[in-house]
């Protein structure tokens, strides 16, 4: 509270608490006249002198701190641009390795350019996501580095976020992860039939989480790739085609190892199966030997996915075959029943004298009755 002095009564006027404090940091005293003074020119000087020791002390701090956020930003945005180019160049080279392949005898048959460019496309996108995760992340915290921010607590918190979320996502995490390494390692692709234990069917979509298969009545299986345990992959490599063919064990052997043969012949020069197949059909003999029958195995390496294609060929033919060569299979009637059996008459027995109970032979070998019992005694 300030007083304020006339030659009548003293009259009271309030000064707020930041006026004060302005004249005060001024040199004048309110309550105080006489200890009150106006502020002069050399304070001035001196606040100004003050003012600009402070910035010259400190401006080298701020424009070296300035300059290295700008060094590590552009740091990083060269060395990001940079691997991701060299992601895409790798990637483009695979794909013109794919192509390459193409045009020669195993393009259509090994190799898929369409297949390969999805599973390269897919690794393509998962690198540079990585990359610009560690590139920018690693900045960022260098940035903080600069303004000399205890990084410890914030690496502490991140570490216990990271085994908290991976705890409670530790199926996805592990989902993706499968997801990753089936694409690297080219266990299956787009196209591909296989038997993935849980399900099985043709691939229709390779995801790094989720495979969508097409059962074979037309349902969709999505599979997470985390519960894959195994794969069997049908499409890849080469497939085995085999026939068991059961013959009746009276039947010549010689005459149907040729008949079999000549099969083979044929079908290896007849197109398309001159190309779904990889070699000659092989007979590979006896498989088994019974009392009323003995199984000759048929065998023969066809295109990936294309064996039960050739196995239907294969026994269509051979019927045929053994149907003009007279070799008949398990389960058809012999060439003397057949002939018999035109007349029904043959196979039926002549009457019996027995059938009668009243025919004298029946009669003649009934058992003899006992006598009556004697009712006068």
């Amino acid at each position: 509270m300030a007083v304020l002095r006339s030659p009548g009564r003293p009259r009271y006027l309030e000064v707020p608490a930041v006026f004060l404090s302005v004249l005060s940091a001024a040199g004048t005293d309110p309550d105080d006249p006489q200890k009150s003074k106006p502020p002069t020119l050399d304070d001035a000087q001196e606040s100004a002198t003050n003012a600009a020791s402070w910035v010259e002390q400190n401006w080298s701090t701020w424009l070296g701190i300035g300059l290295r956020i700008v060094l590590i930003v552009a740091i990083a945005i060269v060395l990001r641009v940079i691997v991701r180019r060299a992601i895409t160049k790798l990637i483009d080279r695979m794909n013109r390795t794919a192509q390459a392949v193409d045009g020669t005898a195993l393009g259509g048959l090994l190799v898929n350019v369409e297949r390969r460019r999805q599973r390269s496309q897919a690794i393509g996108s998962v690198l540079r996501s990585v990359a610009s995760f560690l590139i920018l992340g690693t900045a960022g915290l260098m940035v903080l580095g600069t303004f000399e921010i205890n990084l410890a607590p914030l690496l502490a918190s991140a570490g216990v976020a990271g085994v908290a979320i991976g705890f409670g996502a530790r199926n996805l995490v592990t989902d993706f992860l499968s997801g990753v390494f089936m694409i690297l390692e080219d266990q299956y692709g787009v196209g591909d039939s296989i038997d993935a234990g849980v399900a099985s069917g043709e691939v229709i979509e390779v995801g790094l989480r989720v495979t969508k298969l097409r059962g074979d009545n037309g349902e969709i299986w999505y599979v997470r790739n985390g519960e894959v345990k195994r794969i069997g992959n049908l499409s890849q490599g080469w497939s085995t085609a085999g026939v068991d063919v059961t013959v009746r064990p009276d039947e010549d052997l010689d005459k149907v190892k040729a008949t079999l043969a000549e099969v083979g012949e044929a079908i290896a020069k007849d197109e398309p199966w001159n190309e779904r197949l990889w070699g000659p059909v092989e007979i590979l003999g006896l498989d088994s030997v019974l009392l009323d029958s003995m199984v000759v195995r048929v065998s023969a390496k066809t295109m990936p996915g294309q064996s039960l294609g050739v196995e239907r060929e294969l026994r269509w033919r051979i019927k045929r075959a053994f149907d003009e060569a007279g070799i008949r299979i398990v389960g058809g009637l012999p060439l003397a029943l057949q002939e018999d059996a035109a007349d029904p008459s043959a196979a039926v027995a002549a009457p019996s004298a027995y059938a009668s109970a009243t025919s004298p032979q029946s009669l003649a070998a009934s058992p003899i009755p006992p006598p009556p019992p004697n009712l006068s005694k």
